[in-house]
């Protein structure tokens, strides 16, 4: 039996077994997809907000600002990238002016440092490209950028570095009150049995908590659409742009992102199907539409690819994060600032439980220390030489558009948690991230997985299930 279950291998769920891990417990993370970061976690807007947008005195309030202060500590151990690059709620009139003043006045409550309210020659020398309809903005400097799935993942692996299990295609079906825990039952028929089990399973968390007997809050799924723009356009903002919010979110951004890019978006509709994430030709105009009113001079002929992810938009109007039975912890409704709560929700958990009478030593080898994924690109020319001396794959460049190389590719395929398809290897080294979006590197992905995997050329998918990008040979 192990001493605790986690369900759902996200940035939240991620986040609370590398913090477990510190301590002498016995941690099984079950995640229903075949890899890690696989909800909301792939596809959102990478922001870690400031914390003047939830109401104060709520818990998505208090754990924003907390995880905002948590983050470049955390990001800097795991090796994730992040920047402060402090945000902008841009206003086009005098009603919008009355909001910002508002969410200024909220942020202070809220604990939330050096929130300024901008105009004319301020405005223009903070963000040059700034629309001509803007009048005013909010100005956040505690507001930054991240890479959620490689938080996710270096989070995960490190926690699995210290100790912690992984178990994927582990869709919890049944659930079994035992002496002294519950028996977790899956699709597959497999069982686990756990003294506490933390619930994490983002947009079926509802789900989850039902069969536990618990049906305080439901979750609607709430889908938003993005567009990627090509490295060239990444300068135009040096901040996150965003609009006033509205009852449905904090609406169409203008980002740089992490990695160079300038990510737009998302829409915001709320849809029946928790796994529905097409894209539109309404949301990409939409985006388009607001995103030009915000921030001048966009290229979007420079578009490399769009996407859509799903969020848990929870009944309750703010996180829910409680104990309603013995040994059951519940998250659920985690939608933003999720992310930028995320180090902070770990924190809060692991208080609860120890409160709650978890036994527990603190465990003298906890490493909270990880290399970049991406290591290779940082390394001086003379480093790089050495390094490929070693190993010659290094000097090998699969992915063009990036400048990923076989050995990072190997590297991440041995690494936990461990990638078995092209999506996963893309998350973990940005392979395929590029302007071709994978054109030219993916027979060579696909043939490096095939051979570390032991699998044949055929067997391997883009995403898993029945994602299969090749079905034979048209020649001998």
């Amino acid at each position: 039996m192990y001493d605790i279950a986690i369900i759902g291998a996200g940035v939240v769920g991620g986040l609370i077994a590398r913090e477990l891990s510190r301590y002498e417990l016995n941690i099984c993370i079950l995640e229903s997809e075949h890899d890690v970061a696989m909800g909301a976690t792939r596809a959102n807007s990478a922001i870690v907000h400031a914390g003047f947008d939830a109401h104060e005195g709520s818990l998505k309030a208090r754990l924003n600002v907390r995880g905002s202060e948590m983050m470049e500590q955390v990001a800097g151990e795991l090796g994730v990238r992040y920047r402060r690059n402090g945000s902008l709620v841009v206003g086009f009139n005098s009603e919008d002016k009355e909001t910002l003043l508002r969410l200024k006045a909220r942020g202070e409550k809220n604990g939330v440092k050096g929130l300024e309210i901008v105009e004319g020659k301020r405005l223009s020398e903070l963000e040059p490209n700034i629309g001509e309809g803007v009048t005013a903005a909010l100005y956040a400097p505690t507001g930054a950028i991240i890479c959620p799935y490689g938080l996710c993942v270096a989070s995960v692996g490190n926690a699995m570095d210290n100790g912690a299990s992984l178990k994927t295609c582990f869709k919890v079906t049944a659930v079994a009150e035992e002496d002294g825990g519950y028996r977790l039952t899956a699709e597959s028929g497999e069982t686990v049995a756990a003294r506490y089990v933390i619930n994490c399973a983002g947009v079926y968390s509802d789900h989850i908590a039902s069969l536990f007997g618990d049906n305080s809050f439901t979750v609607t799924p709430r889908r938003g659409e993005y567009i990627l723009l090509d490295r060239e356009c990444g300068g135009l903002v040096s901040h996150t742009v965003f609009r006033c919010p509205s009852e449905m979110g904090k609406g169409i951004l203008v980002t740089p992102t992490v990695d160079g890019n300038l990510l737009l978006g998302p829409t915001a509709e709320n849809i029946d199907d928790k796994g529905n994430v097409d894209t539109t030709a309404s949301g990409a105009e939409k985006i388009r539409r607001q995103a030009g009113e915000q921030v001048k001079g966009i290229e979007f002929g420079k578009t490399i690819t769009s996407f859509a992810g799903i969020r848990a938009t929870g009944s309750t109007g703010d996180f829910v994060i409680n104990m309603p039975k013995p040994g059951f912890v519940n998250l659920g409704g985690i939608e933003s600032p999720g992310l930028s709560a995320a180090p902070a929700i770990a924190e809060y958990v692991t208080e609860m439980l120890l409160e709650s009478g978890l036994k527990a030593e603190k465990k003298k080898s906890f490493n909270p220390i990880r290399r970049p994924m991406d290591f290779f690109k940082e390394l001086s020319a003379e480093e790089k030489n050495k390094l490929i001396a070693e190993r010659s794959e290094y000097a090998r460049v699969i992915c063009r558009c990036e400048t990923v190389t076989e050995g990072e590719i190997i590297d991440a395929i041995r690494a936990e948690p461990r990638p078995r398809d092209v999506d996963g290897v893309k998350r973990r080294t940005r392979a395929s991230m590029g302007r071709c979006q994978g054109g030219f590197c993916m027979p060579h992905i696909v043939e490096i997985l095939a051979r570390e995997l032991g699998c044949s050329y055929e067997e391997v998918t883009k995403f898993g299930r029945d994602s299969y990008i090749n079905v034979g040979k048209t020649k001998v």
